[in-house]
């Protein structure tokens, strides 16, 4: 009898195929119903699963009585209840380091289109704006030699630490759980506590994981701290910060811009975000290019096969079963 997989989420193509010549699949479409009803469902005699994006807890999983994995396409896993996971001795992988280069990619993305107000320029001269030589309402904020603060020097802070140094002369500040004295020393960046790097940075981005501790680890105490010609840049998490605190901070002109790929609830559809003129909105799109999708599904097809196949994949959150 073939192993059954549950592709939960949309994949790659060429990954489906490959899953359907070797496996009984079962894909989860909102098109066939409600999505937690369909994985209850499914999971039942289900052996792994496969996607991103879900919810998936106790509430959906709870009928499953075989499941060893879930191989999620994505680095952050907070949508994954890790204890009972780890109660049940499932095995949860990840997709790390393939999509480092392209997520610091857009951090610097945002943190030059919020710079120098390239979507609200855009449109403004698309509406037939552009009459007379642009004023002061059309300056922006320098980026050369600035001071940039990035709060979470992991693989992306990194990545966007060497953009900013290498790239624009820019000085680095971080702060982090612990200094990381040798990594630091490449880049000249100079660790401060977190109050000390929001007064002291032009460009503040954070770049954490989501976990107890870093939740709304930015709110209103933290974006007064920032300097009135600052910009904000978040490529973690939406709850990483307290959204209505950044809401109020813009509207009051506290800080020149932000710079958001993430937010508390995804997919966005309403928000005072979208009524703001000094606010660069994306969708998420972190790792969304065509070559880092699909180094993604890559990695996250062999996590899921070594596990079905009996070996143990090499990038697991609870490596304790192992």
């Amino acid at each position: 009898m073939r192993k059954k997989v549950v592709v939960f989420s949309q994949i790659d193509s060429e990954i489906l195929s490959r899953l359907q010549a070797q496996y009984e699949v079962v894909q989860i479409s909102p098109k066939l119903g409600d999505v937690n009803t369909q994985i209850q469902t499914a999971v039942q005699d289900a052996d792994g699963m496969i996607g991103a994006g879900r919810l998936l807890n106790a509430s959906n999983l709870s009928a499953a009585k075989q499941l060893k994995i879930i191989s999620s396409v994505s680095v952050g896993y907070d949508n994954y209840d890790v204890n009972y996971l780890n109660s049940h001795h499932i095995w949860l992988a990840h997709t790390p380091h393939v999509l480092t280069e392209t997520t610091a990619d857009l951090a610097f993305t945002l943190l030059m289109s919020a710079a120098r107000q390239v979507p609200a320029l855009d449109q403004w001269t698309k509406q037939g704006e552009w009459k007379r030589t642009v004023g002061e309402a059309q300056f922006g904020q320098g980026i050369f030699g600035k001071t940039l603060g990035i709060i979470g020097l992991g693989n992306i802070g990194t990545a966007i630490a060497r953009r900013g140094f290498h790239g624009f002369n820019m000085n680095i500040l971080y702060h982090n759980r612990h200094e990381k004295l040798e990594l630091a020393q490449a880049l000249s960046a100079q660790y401060r506590s977190l109050n000390e790097l929001l007064q002291q940075s032009d460009f503040v981005v954070v770049a954490v994981d989501l976990n107890d501790d870093s939740k709304e680890l930015i709110g209103v105490e933290e974006f007064a701290q920032m300097q009135k010609h600052a910009v904000f840049v978040n490529i973690a998490r939406g709850s990483v910060i307290n959204e209505q605190a950044l809401i109020d901070t813009l509207k009051n002109n506290q800080i020149f811009a932000a710079g958001l790929d993430v937010y508390k609830k995804e997919p966005l559809q309403v928000s005072e975000l979208f009524d703001l003129n000094n606010v660069v909105t994306l969708p998420h799109i972190g790792s969304a290019t065509a070559e880092t999708r699909q180094q993604m599904a890559e990695l996250a097809y062999r996590n899921l096969v070594d596990v079905l196949e009996g070996r143990t994949p090499r990038y697991l959150v609870n490596p304790q079963f192992s």
